[in-house]
């Protein structure tokens, strides 16, 4: 794997918590960048699958599997990326219970389990992920970003838990800029638009796809590595000046001051 030079990653330790689509394309990246990456997912076989094939390429990438709902599992991922990598410099704060939020639908009809689930992993995961690294960031001047998304403001009609969580996760970004910032550390937040991953793409035909383009202010939906090229950003010497920002990486779908 040639890596990507100028942006001083290489060597660092970052943790990605959260696999699946756009975790690894950021565990890929990052990877390509010299970074030492620990890809943590609750799919540990899928997690291990997507390390390898960046191994395989030349990368380093050690895949744990672990619950972002349960306190002792993200100590242990932590603790995991300590011993077998080093202290993380980077953070990338990814996982959400989307089978959840295939359920979450409005205040009155919801089912509170569903509720209760999507904060579980989305919001109160989050915080614990924070919690655990925060020690190792502030010690290192290192970065945290988190996936938000745009349903934190748009005011849908549904899937209001989801929304709330990313609201809820963008205060807790904020806290955290504000917080540990006069320290080093820098914590930014990612707004993505339509990101085809490779679950989305086998569900999504292409003609809803092509309807979305020719409704959107871009010529294509999302990738990963979109979203990936700005958690590398951030990361960086680039980024060494962006704090406490929630930043919209969508193509222009929505636009907001």
């Amino acid at each position: 794997m040639d890596h990507i030079q100028g942006r001083d990653l290489a060597g660092k330790v970052a943790l990605i918590a959260g696999g699946g689509g756009i975790g690894a394309a950021v565990a890929r990246r990052l990877a390509a960048e010299g970074c030492r990456v620990v890809l943590g997912d609750k799919d540990g076989d899928g997690a291990e699958r997507d390390a390898g094939a960046i191994r395989a390429d030349g990368g380093e990438c050690m895949a744990v599997a672990y619950d972002q709902s349960d306190e002792a599992s993200v100590a242990a991922l932590v603790q995991k990326t300590v011993d077998g990598v080093g202290a993380p410099d980077f953070a990338f704060v990814n996982a959400m219970d989307m089978a959840a939020v295939e359920y979450d639908t409005d205040l009155l009809d919801i089912d509170m389990g569903v509720f209760d689930q999507t904060l579980a992993v989305g919001l109160r995961g989050s915080v614990l992920v924070a919690r655990a690294v925060m020690p190792y960031l502030a010690a290192r001047r290192g970065a945290i970003v988190f996936t938000s998304s745009d349903a934190a403001h748009f005011g849908e009609p549904c899937r209001f838990a989801y929304a709330m969580t990313k609201s809820a996760v963008n205060a807790l970004m904020r806290h955290i800029a504000s917080r540990w910032g006069p320290q080093g550390v820098r914590a930014n937040a990612i707004l993505p638009g339509i990101v085809m991953i490779p679950r989305m793409a086998e569900k999504m035909d292409e003609a809803i796809q092509s309807r979305l383009v020719a409704g959107s202010r871009s010529t294509r939906l999302g990738r990963g590595e979109d979203i990936a090229a700005m958690v590398a950003m951030l990361f960086s010497k680039d980024g060494e000046w962006v704090n406490g920002q929630t930043i919209s990486v969508n193509g222009g779908g929505t636009m907001r001051p």
